[in-house]
C-alpha cells in the first residue's frame, strides 16, 4: 500500500521590516537665495534747493550689498540666515558735498559704517515658490542704522525665473526713527522728513 504523505512544513513567519527614515522638516524643502552682482541699494529724500523753483529727490546709491535669505516650507524665514548688509560708506549721489556731509554729520559712517536688515517674517509669499512669474509679498524684520534697531516692513515686487529672482524692495521711515538729524545746510532750503529706501536686487538660489 502507498506510504502516507508527510505534512508540508509550515513556512517561517516574515521578518519585520524596519521603518524607513524620513527627512526632518528642518532639512526638507529649504530654499536659500543669495544676493548677487547687480544689486543696488538707494535712498531718496525730497529736498528744495536754493535757486531752484521745484523740489527734487536727493538720491544716493551703492552696490556694496551682500547677504541673502533662507526660506523653510510654508514661507517661514530663518532669521539666523536671512540678513542683508549695506556698506553706507560707499553711498554716492550727484553731489560730492552732499555725500561728505551725510557721511560725516548725518550717518556718521566712521562709527556706523553699515546698515543691516534681519528678516524675521514674510507675508503673502506663495508656497511652494513658483518656477516662474511675478510675486508680490512683504518682509518684516529688524533694521539697524546709525546704531539704532527698529522693525520695518518692506514691500517686495519680484520676478522668478528658475533659480533666479529679481525685483525691488521698498520701505520708508522718519529721520528721528534712527536718531538721524535732518540736514541743515545753506544750499538746501528744506528737506522732507521722509526717507525712502529701495533695493533693486538680483538673487540666485544656492545650496541651503
Amino acid at each position: 500500500p502507498p506510504s502516507p504523505t508527510a505534512p508540508s512544513p509550515t513556512p517561517p513567519a516574515p521578518t519585520p521590516t524596519a521603518p524607513r527614515p524620513t527627512a526632518t522638516p528642518a532639512s526638507s524643502g529649504e530654499v536659500r537665495f543669495v544676493v548677487v552682482e547687480g544689486t543696488e541699494a538707494r535712498f531718496r529724500v525730497r529736498e528744495q534747493l536754493a535757486g531752484v523753483s521745484l523740489p527734487s529727490d536727493a538720491v544716493g546709491t551703492t552696490r556694496a550689498v551682500e547677504g541673502g535669505a533662507l526660506l523653510r516650507p510654508g514661507s517661514i524665514l530663518d532669521a539666523e540666515r536671512s540678513r542683508i548688509t549695506v556698506d553706507l560708506r560707499t553711498l554716492k549721489s550727484d553731489e560730492g558735498r552732499r555725500d561728505n556731509f551725510l557721511q560725516r554729520s548725518v550717518l556718521e559712517t566712521s562709527q556706523h559704517p553699515t546698515a543691516v536688515f534681519v528678516a524675521r517674517e514674510v507675508k503673502d509669499l506663495p508656497w511652494p515658490l513658483p518656477a516662474s512669474g511675478k510675486v508680490s509679498f512683504q518682509i518684516i524684520g529688524d533694521t539697524t542704522i546709525h546704531g539704532v534697531t527698529r522693525p520695518l516692513t518692506w514691500a517686495v515686487e519680484a520676478t522668478v525665473q528658475g533659480d533666479e529672482v529679481a525685483g525691488r524692495a521698498t520701505t520708508r521711515f522718519k529721520f528721528a526713527d534712527f536718531g538721524l538729524p535732518i540736514p541743515r545746510v545753506p544750499m538746501v532750503l528744506s528737506i522732507e522728513d521722509d526717507i525712502r529706501l529701495e533695493i533693486d536686487f538680483q538673487a540666485r538660489k544656492a545650496q541651503a
